[in-house]
């Protein structure tokens, strides 16, 4: 018996009061009016306070909007509130800013503390720095930043601190930072910009001994300002003995209040659940990324990514290539990955994103049962993702959609026929910008014929060859351009010239140079053919050099 009575009296001392949620806002938004016995009040959340709907929760902070704290409703606000439980009443600054002798007494009578809003914070402000103070204090009920949440965690920080708050990572990587309004440092913008403190400073602090300090600190460390450096706190994150990384603040706009080291040392234990929670869903995302990769490649297990993702292993499936405008690399292809994996929900898709060479490929499963209705699903979130991915990265965003398959275990073929698709539409001239394997047949059986063949050597007194030993002699290479365009446009001359940007005579010679130096008989259906073919080896070994 005496150890249940010493844990509940644990847990008691656990929960936070309104003393502890105004120590950790500090001064400045809040200001304690009557009833200071009644601060001892166990807090559960913060609400609006609405006449009209008595019988709040109880250990509520009750905010009476647009209640005068000098009129006769107030006093009937406190005792209401106090027979219904509430932790306290808070009310706005008023006409004089002071509560008036009534609503005193009647606080005091029923032992619950009322609080008056300083007139410089705003209602809205208020929520948002009662409901960040809470859940600083452990407050599970209601709370203002989801389980790894680490931006939300950060801007909620930054309201009760009045600074900037970037969280690290042990290697000094940026894994969430707030949105501040006020004009930062330069150190702030590169540390943000980079998404990670550079490393000529990294290495200056390891020089001093500063994460040595840091590391080996259970406290806040404060950094006083220095130049252009503004003054800042900074304080390490543990789980059991193991450092996660740390929270930096940053003065930002002014001097940080008083009371910012005690909330960041709350903080500090808060921001430990959200880090582990983190590196656990990050982890769980790189093992599902890995499960799928290794899938689509052909080593992998249908079993295992079914397990990892919940998508069954038995339905219709597909794989999508996904090319952005521009080639993405190292953070763009995080902001790809995402904007994917986002709008694959908004069409009710569950999605596997995996990061690739110069873009992404996008899994997605439980399609339709009907293999047609199947291939129509796939075809809507084409076009709804290049459309999506256009409007961030450029107007050439391309999408090669794979052939819908029966299973998991079928999905390196659905990858293979996308990757074969974007390298269609990918084309010179291709003016689609997604498509499925049966739009782009043509392309992709002459891509193939044309990969068996690149690499061999032009065969010798071929009209071709001709023409470039040709050229590479005048040095210039324009017959072997003019009859690429001339073929390019079925022997058109009007259109050949426009193309070339020549006179129609002037192409007219051109082409009597060319079939009198290389022989070529234009009128030879296999003649064309093969210097087609030639002359499109010829180009893919020039872009391949």
């Amino acid at each position: 018996m005496p150890n249940s009575i010493a844990e509940q009296q644990d847990a008691a001392a656990a929960r936070p009061t309104l003393d502890r949620l105004l120590s950790v806002m500090g001064a400045g938004a809040l200001e304690p009016s009557t009833a200071a016995h009644g601060l001892g009040a166990v807090v559960e959340g913060v609400m609006l306070l609405d006449p009209l709907e008595p019988g709040q929760p109880r250990g509520q902070v009750l905010l009476a909007v647009g209640i005068d704290p000098q009129s006769a409703a107030a006093v009937d606000v406190v005792r209401e509130a106090a027979g219904s439980g509430a932790a306290a009443v808070v009310f706005g600054p008023g006409r004089s800013g002071r509560p008036p002798a009534a609503l005193w007494a009647a606080a005091e009578e029923a032992g619950l503390a009322v609080l008056l809003r300083t007139a410089w914070c705003g209602w809205t402000e208020l929520v948002g720095a009662l409901r960040a103070g809470l859940v600083l204090c452990g407050v599970p009920a209601d709370p203002a930043v989801p389980p790894g949440d680490l931006n939300g965690l950060a801007d909620a920080l930054a309201v009760l601190v009045g600074g900037a708050v970037t969280i690290e990572d042990v290697e000094s990587r940026v894994l969430a930072y707030s949105s501040t309004q006020e004009d930062v440092d330069e150190m702030r913008r590169l540390t943000i910009l980079g998404r990670r403190v550079p490393q000529w400073r990294v290495a200056a602090m390891a020089e001093a001994g500063f994460f040595r300090a840091l590391w080996g600190s259970g406290d806040v460390i404060h950094r006083p300002a220095h130049g252009e450096n503004p003054e800042r706190l900074v304080v390490a994150v543990r789980a059991g003995g193991e450092i996660l990384g740390s929270i930096w603040v940053a003065a930002a706009g002014g001097d940080l209040p008083p009371h910012a080291s005690d909330t960041l040392r709350s903080a500090a234990r808060v921001a430990a659940a959200h880090l582990l929670h983190h590196r656990s869903h990050r982890t769980h995302a790189r093992l599902v990324e890995d499960a799928a990769r290794a899938l689509l490649e052909g080593r992998g297990s249908a079993g295992a990514l079914s397990e990892l993702t919940g998508i069954a292993a038995q339905g219709h499936c597909a794989v999508l290539a996904v090319r952005p405008g521009d080639a993405a690399k190292g953070e763009e292809t995080g902001r790809l990955c995402a904007l994917l994996a986002v709008c694959c929900g908004a069409n009710g898709l569950t999605p596997v994103v995996i990061p690739v060479d110069q873009g992404a490929l996008v899994l997605v499963g439980a399609l339709h049962e009907d293999p047609r209705r199947a291939a129509e699903q796939v075809a809507r979130l084409g076009r709804s993702l290049v459309r999506q991915v256009a409007d961030v990265f450029g107007p050439h965003a391309r999408i090669g959609l794979g052939t819908v398959v029966g299973s998991l275990a079928d999905l390196p073929a659905s990858r293979r026929s996308a990757d074969l698709v974007l390298r269609a539409l990918l084309a010179p001239g291709e003016q689609r910008s997604v498509a499925s394997a049966d739009e782009v047949a043509e392309t992709i059986a002459l891509n193939e014929m044309l990969d068996r063949l690149t690499g061999s050597a032009l065969a010798p007194e071929t009209p071709v060859a001709r023409l470039v030993a040709h050229d590479a002699g005048q040095g210039g290479g324009t017959l072997v351009q003019t009859l690429r365009a001339y073929l390019d446009h079925f022997g058109h001359v009007p259109e050949t010239a426009r193309a070339l940007g020549v006179h129609a005579n002037s192409l007219r010679h051109r082409i009597g140079r060319i079939t009198e130096v290389s022989g070529l008989d234009l009128r030879s259906q296999d003649a064309r053919l093969l210097a087609e073919l030639q002359l499109r080896l010829l180009e893919r070994d020039g872009r391949e050099t």
